[in-house]
């Protein structure tokens, strides 16, 4: 019972946290603050229903410390990158195709369905928080190992290309230096495997397996539907991607061919 009224109580948080978003961005004519909100959302979400219902155990402190970190870090970065730039290209698209529907769109296919996406994915956070008591042990050091791993190519991968796109000699070219020599998506695979990292902290607990359907979901959306194949249509584009594709890992990395 204490677990559906913690994802009740998560819903909920949810609800009021996406509609708000919605309402800014109808003042500012701009639905980019979804994708700036999307990790801070998590945040968000850890944290209160910790607070609501967490007793502040180790293992419940853990989870929501990784996703502060986790979460801040991609608002942050994507605050950065969307700073004086204006409405995403997605975006203005679909304002333009929705015509009069835009709005009541807006509000269910970018931030309701997203609030959706958000609750599926931080399972694993909220059985952790509803459940009391239990020491730390090794499920929860080969978690926090992987966590740890995912993170050092999500963030490394996505200083690397920042640096890349930065220089004005690389425009044209394929990004194919440092962990992007292994893998043509090393911050897609630091992001699956952060959530697969979460989701064994979330065995240690009661139903805790119940939570695989967050990591499960994060990875069939980066791996079928919007993350690499979305990625790959653009990069599809620049010369040399094809030779790229070729002797490059999609995903795992692996050492790159010849």
């Amino acid at each position: 019972m204490e677990l559906v009224n913690t994802f009740l109580i998560a819903a909920i948080i949810i609800f009021g946290y996406m509609t708000g978003l919605f309402i800014i961005a109808l003042i500012r004519k701009d639905n980019s603050i979804a994708d700036i909100a999307w990790g801070l959302g998590f945040v968000i979400v850890a944290w209160s229903t910790l607070w609501i219902v967490g007793d502040f155990y180790p293992r419940q402190l853990l989870a929501c410390i990784l996703i502060l970190i986790w979460g801040s870090r991609l608002s942050i970065r994507i605050f950065r990158r969307n700073r004086g730039r204006g409405e995403d290209p997605r975006y203005r698209k679909w304002r333009e195709e929705w015509g009069r529907l835009f709005i009541l769109r807006s509000y269910l296919q970018v931030f309701l369905l997203q609030g959706a996406i958000l609750l599926v994915n931080i399972s694993p956070v909220l059985i952790i928080n509803s459940t009391s008591g239990g020491n730390l042990n090794i499920l929860d050091a080969c978690g926090l190992l992987i966590w740890i791993t995912g993170f050092i190519f999500e963030s490394v991968g996505d200083y690397q290309l920042d640096q890349f796109l930065a220089n004005p000699k690389n425009r044209g070219t394929i990004m194919d230096r440092g962990l992007w020599r292994y893998t043509r998506h090393p911050n897609y695979f630091g992001e699956i495997t952060m959530w697969w990292g979460i989701f064994i902290i979330a065995l240690s607990v009661p139903s805790g397996w119940i939570g695989f359907v967050g990591p499960l979901a994060i990875t069939l959306m980066i791996v079928f539907v919007s993350g690499i194949p979305m990625t790959e249509r653009l990069m599809a584009k620049t010369p040399g991607f094809e030779e790229y594709k070729r002797r490059t890992s999609v995903l795992i990395p692996w050492f790159s061919g010849k």
